[in-house]
C-alpha cells in the first residue's frame, strides 16, 4: 500500500498563486506517474498535470500555460506551482501515484479562487 499526501491548498484571489505538494511513501516498487487532478462541484475528476517516468510532463490545455509541475524523485515527492489563478480552478486537488499498475489517491486539497 501506498500512502499520498498532498498540502499546500488554500485561498487565494484572481490572479494569485498557490503551490501545492504531493509526496507518497517508500515503495520497494518503482513510482511509474505522480500526477495532480482536480475536481469542482458538479464536475468529473480532471487531469491537471502528470510526470511520468520521473521526467515526461503533461498538462491540462487549460492550465499549461499558468502551470508548473516538478518532483524531487528522491522525496517521492511532487509540486505544482500555479499562477495567474482563475477563478474556475476552484476544485478540490487530488494527487495521484501510480505503482505497478495500481493506482493510489490522496485526500485531497481544496483551493479556492475568489474574490
Amino acid at each position: 500500500q501506498v500512502q499520498v499526501a498532498e498540502s499546500g491548498g488554500g485561498f487565494v484571489q484572481p490572479g494569485g498563486s498557490l503551490r501545492l505538494s504531493c509526496t507518497a511513501s517508500r515503495t520497494i516498487y518503482p513510482i511509474y506517474a505522480m500526477g495532480w487532478y482536480r475536481q469542482a462541484p458538479g464536475n468529473q475528476r480532471e487531469l491537471v498535470a502528470a510526470i511520468i517516468g520521473g521526467s515526461k510532463t503533461t498538462y491540462a490545455d487549460n492550465v499549461k500555460d499558468r502551470f508548473t509541475i516538478s518532483g524531487d524523485n528522491a522525496k517521492n515527492t511532487i509540486y505544482l506551482q500555479m499562477n495567474n489563478l482563475k477563478s474556475e480552478d476552484t476544485a478540490v486537488y487530488f494527487c495521484k501515484t501510480i505503482v505497478r499498475g495500481h493506482d493510489f489517491w490522496g485526500q485531497g486539497t481544496q483551493v479556492t479562487v475568489s474574490s
